[in-house]
This record gives structure tokens, sequence and C-alpha cells, in this order.
């Protein structure tokens, strides 16, 4: 696989394949701007060696439906100090001429790609439109490696291809995570979007000394081994495959509960097994914190995905905080940690420049991990 640095962008339209797909407020602002700037070596990059940079991307509301790149653009403006020019398209022979008008150095943001049913279907001939408005591929959307989409795909069969500095970066730690690391290896998995996890938590079973479990994907564990009663755990072959008999497998012990709806006024700390059929776990609690702390102590490489609860409320956030601050506090252990949530906690508690690398990838990052092959990795790499 070439990097960034393999090429002469001097005079060359360069395609950059970004990962912009962020959250908006109901007035139409960018509540989170950290893919945007993790973008910005390698834009910058580009910039100084001479390239005419043609940024593309994808962007969905919490809906899953496309919405437009244009306040994207005005970050950008702001962040890189230069003008970052907007196009309401991504295809058809406007876009072509606006791009052919260019100078050296000039950055353009096209239309979210994701507007065109062909993006996610694959279309080849699609991808070829796209590739044929540059010259040079860089691949830096790491988050979106993980999908065979056309912008993904596609471009880089009919452009020479690299990955940009994000992207190298990303493949470099996680590999660490997974090959390179110093024992112990200590994994932290948490979130509610079980599905995603299976296979990595099925891969982690056979080389990490630990794996601490909260959240959701504890309470299906604890439902499996009859801990928790009167519940069913979703029906998962993979879920299936996974001995939770492991010695690794370390479960809550005990949690913070309250009814269903969280009714304003009632909760409880209590162990496990004392879960009501009325109520839910909403974090960790204190016996599984002093637990999980004292294993993360001991660790000398350490990943983190998912929280431990609901940290989004204060009733519920200390279970995170505890093991996020935790987790920092190993000073000689080398810590990763990734995903939305995860890094929205992270920042939540102001921890940010506490961990070694943040990965920008959700199901990406968790497909990686768990050994699979990822299309836009293999697209750059054939």
């Amino acid at each position: 696989m070439k990097k960034i640095i393999d090429f002469d962008y001097k005079g060359k339209k360069v395609l950059v394949r970004c990962d912009f797909n962020v959250s908006f407020s109901d007035k139409g602002e960018i509540l989170d701007d950290y893919r945007i700037k993790n973008t910005l070596p390698t834009i910058k990059y580009l910039m100084e060696k001479g390239a005419k940079v043609i940024l593309i991307s994808h962007c969905s509301d919490s809906e899953e439906k496309p919405v437009s790149l244009k306040p994207v653009s005005l970050r950008l403006s702001e962040l890189l100090t230069k003008r970052v020019k907007f196009l309401p398209d991504c295809r058809g022979e406007r876009i072509k001429t606006e791009i052919e008008k260019m100078k050296d150095g000039e950055v353009m943001l096209l239309e979210n790609v994701r507007f065109y049913k062909e993006e996610k279907e694959n279309d080849e001939k699609f991808g070829r439109e796209l590739a044929d408005l540059g010259e040079i591929f860089i691949n830096e959307g790491f988050a979106v490696s993980h999908r065979k989409h056309a912008s993904v795909w596609q471009i880089p069969r009919f452009l020479p291809s690299a990955a940009g500095f994000l992207l190298e970066k990303e493949i470099v730690v996680l590999s660490q995570i997974l090959k390179g690391f110093t024992p112990p290896l200590v994994i932290i998995i948490g979130g509610v979007k079980i599905e995603t996890k299976a296979k990595t938590l099925l891969h982690f079973i056979k080389i990490a000394d630990h794996i601490l479990l909260g959240s959701k994907l504890g309470e299906v564990v604890l439902i499996k081994k009859q801990i928790i009663l009167g519940r069913h755990a979703p029906d998962d072959k993979v879920i299936d495959e996974i001995d939770f008999t492991s010695s690794k497998i370390h479960l809550p012990i005990d949690g913070a509960m309250a009814l269903k709806n969280v009714t304003e006024g009632y909760s409880r700390i209590g162990g496990v097994g004392t879960l009501k059929k009325e109520e839910e776990i909403f974090d960790i609690g204190p016996e599984t914190i002093d637990v999980f702390k004292r294993i993360i102590k001991e660790a000398k490489t350490i990943f983190w995905n998912g929280p431990m609860g609901m940290y989004e409320d204060e009733r519920f956030s200390s279970g995170t905080k505890e093991i996020a601050e935790a987790i920092i506090r190993n000073y000689s252990a080398f810590k990763v940690a990734g995903g939305g949530d995860t890094i929205a906690a992270v920042k939540k508690f102001h921890l940010e420049e506490k961990f070694d690398f943040l990965s920008t990838g959700g199901g990406a990052m968790l497909e990686f991990l768990a050994g699979e092959k990822l299309p836009g990795i293999e697209a750059l790499n054939n």
C-alpha cells in the first residue's frame, strides 16, 4: 500500500475521500469537528505540495438520511484560514469545469456523495465518474473504509492511490493492538451496539489477558450465564460462539439501577442478580469499578471501546468516568480508545490529551480489530 508521501502532487488534481460524517444542532451548527480536524494534516500537506485538493465525503443525520456538506466547507475554511469552495454536486460537467479552474494549493469540497444511490450500491460507473475528476486518489476516511461503496472501492481501481496520514496511523496503531502489543493486554468493551462488537470480542478472547465488559454487552453475558434471570439475550450466532466461561472475561458485580423509563427520583445500587423486572442497569456499580480499576492498573496495553453506562446522565456517569480516569492514570501503558460514544465520553471528561491514540473509526475499527479485511484498505493494496 502506497503512502501519501510517495507521490508528486505539484499541479495535480487530488481526490481525497474524507469522513466528514459530523452531527449538527437544530440550527445547523456542527456539534463536534473532531473528524474534520483529523484530516487537516493531510489537506495541509497536499496544499503545501501544490496539489489541487478535491475533498469528497458523506454525511447523514440521525435517521441515516444524507445532508448537505456545505457547513463543513465553512468550518474547514476557518480551520485552514483559507477559503474552501463548496460545490453543490459531486458529478457532472459543471463540477468538472469548476475543478479545471482550480489553482495549485486550492481546496474544494464536493457535495455529499450519498445523495446518489449509486454510492452505496458501489456502482462502477459512478465510481469512474468520481475518479475522472482527479489524477490521484487519497483515502483519508478510515471510519468508512469497512464499506464497499463507490467512493471507497471503485475510485482506486482507476487512479494511482495512497493512504492519507490519518488512515496510515489508524492501521499502524490498531495493528499494534492486535499483534505488536506489550502484555498484559486489557480490553474494555461497553456500549449498547452488541451485534457490532461480538466478532471483536470473539477475536480478543484469543489474544487478550483480560476483557472487561460493561453496559449492555456485560448484561447480555450475565443473562447468558443466568446471573440475571427473566430476560432474553439477543439471538446472535457469533455471541453463541463466545466462551463466556473464560477466566479472561470480567463481568459487572453490581450496578446502578433505575426504572426502564429512568423515572426521576428512583435509582439504587445493587448486585446484578437483584435486578427487578421493572428495572434496567444504567451503569456499573462501585464494586465493579474497584475490580476493573485494579486490572487496568496492571496493564501495559489498553484498548477501550464503549462507555460503561448512560454517561450522558450525571446519575449514571461515574462508571465511565472512573474507568476513563483509571486508564489515563496508568502512565506506563499504551492507551487507545475509539468509537463515537467513547470519544464523546473522553471529551466530556476532558481527557483527550491523555490517550496515546483516539481512533476515528467505529464499525471500521471494530471490524479491523476482529481480523476482518476492510474494503477501503484492500482497494489500496490492490
